[in-house]
């Protein structure tokens, strides 16, 4: 049986290029880049080869680019780092209801250590009006964490506008974007946009689990989570996931070199994806459809009357794996916070898939999957329950 990957935002095959950088790094240059040696110093090389990657797609200075474990470490250490270096200045923060769990949790640890949590609503495309944001910004607002694309729907957020707004109030807020969806394959300009901190991860690109990035804007305050060895400049200690860091940086320059093509591409698959679902009886795409405030990658669908369990379990036998949400939340009980956010009821949302493209995907596996679903749909309401 022939195999369609459409869960691409759960995680991505790691390509060649990046499977061949990590086997160097664990077979040739496997010295610590904390040793004063040649292997040592051959490993810091790998570092900042991978900085220099990040760096250029994000347009930033290589010396602001932090290694981490992933996207959730990421998002915990900007949020929690940055709101507690302000302490002294004030405690109010501000974030989404459509947020990540790994925003959305520590934003809930910091409201039990006192500080104030505003969360702005969405419309029903999944996405924050930027007056929102200026109406709930104050003079103690210490922190404000929005993501760039959301992980369910798709919707690219107005990061540039609600940017503008926390540099016009002033103050101290430091702004944080989540652009773990985005990075690699929407523009991204966090110094232009006025942003201090900036999270991605490798396995979204087709790099390695286990390993992201956190851009820091030089002069932005933000205390480590991590304390020990003092590597990376004492902000995040231990010894550095050497092949993990080189495969992201294999990562991040692949997405560079094919930056336009493997956008165009993307959004003609989910164009073709988008019209062939409407082509279905009771399906409907949630967020921002086909307009330009899509990513190119993720696509929400609510099938009416079928259970999106017994859906994800039936493509799965024909070879076609999907999402029936963000991976990080699928196996809890509560309907998702963003589907809950955009209007949908419990029924819907427990008929919501979501599908997420790579470069890797084809037109043809688009057909064949709009085929089986035209097959699948009318048998699985058969046995729905009137």
């Amino acid at each position: 049986m022939t195999e369609i990957y459409l869960d691409n935002a759960s995680t991505t095959r790691p390509s060649p290029a990046v499977r061949e950088a990590m086997l160097a790094c664990l077979e040739e240059a496997y010295g610590n880049p904390s040793s004063l040696h040649r292997k040592g110093v051959e490993a810091e090389n790998i570092i900042k080869k991978a900085q220099g990657s990040v760096a250029e797609l994000l347009k930033v200075r290589e010396k602001e680019i932090f290694f981490t474990s992933g996207g959730t470490e990421s998002n915990n250490w900007a949020v929690l780092g940055a709101a507690r270096a302000r302490k002294r200045q004030g405690r109010h923060v501000i974030t989404s209801a459509v947020e990540h769990p790994s925003v959305s949790a520590p934003m809930a640890q910091l409201k039990d250590e006192g500080f104030e949590l505003t969360v702005l609503p969405v419309d029903s495309r999944g996405l924050v009006d930027p007056e929102d944001l200026k109406a709930a910004l104050r003079p103690d607002t210490v922190l404000v964490s929005l993501m760039a694309v959301n992980n369910e729907l798709g919707s690219i957020e107005p990061i540039e506008a609600c940017g503008a707004e926390i540099r016009r109030r002033g103050g101290v807020a430091a702004f944080h974007v989540d652009a773990v969806q985005a990075f690699g394959k929407l523009p991204l300009n966090p110094r232009a946009w006025g942003v201090d901190l900036l999270t991605g991860s490798a396995h979204k690109i087709h790099g390695p689990k286990g390993c992201g990035f956190l851009y820091v804007s030089e002069g932005t305050r933000i205390l480590p989570l991590v304390f020990g060895g003092g590597q990376q400049k004492e902000l995040r200690s231990g010894t550095e996931n050497m092949p993990g860091i080189a495969g992201l940086g294999a990562a991040a320059a692949e997405a560079l070199a094919h930056f336009g093509s493997n956008r165009a591409a993307l959004y003609e698959l989910r164009h073709q994806f988008c019209q062939g679902l409407s082509g279905l009886d009771g399906v409907r795409i949630n967020g921002p459809g086909e307009d330009a405030l899509t990513a190119p990658h993720i696509i929400s669908a609510t099938f009416d009357d079928v259970r999106s369990e017994v859906l994800l379990h039936a493509l799965e036998d024909k070879g076609i794996y999907a999402s029936a949400g963000s991976a990080c939340s699928s196996h809890k009980r509560e309907i998702s916070p963003v589907l809950k956010a955009i209007g949908l009821d419990r029924k819907a949302a427990e008929s919501t898939l979501r599908f997420s493209l790579s470069r890797y995907n084809t037109a043809e596996e688009i057909t064949e999957t709009v085929r089986v679903l035209g097959e699948l749909l009318p048998a699985l309401r058969r046995f729905v329950r009137r």
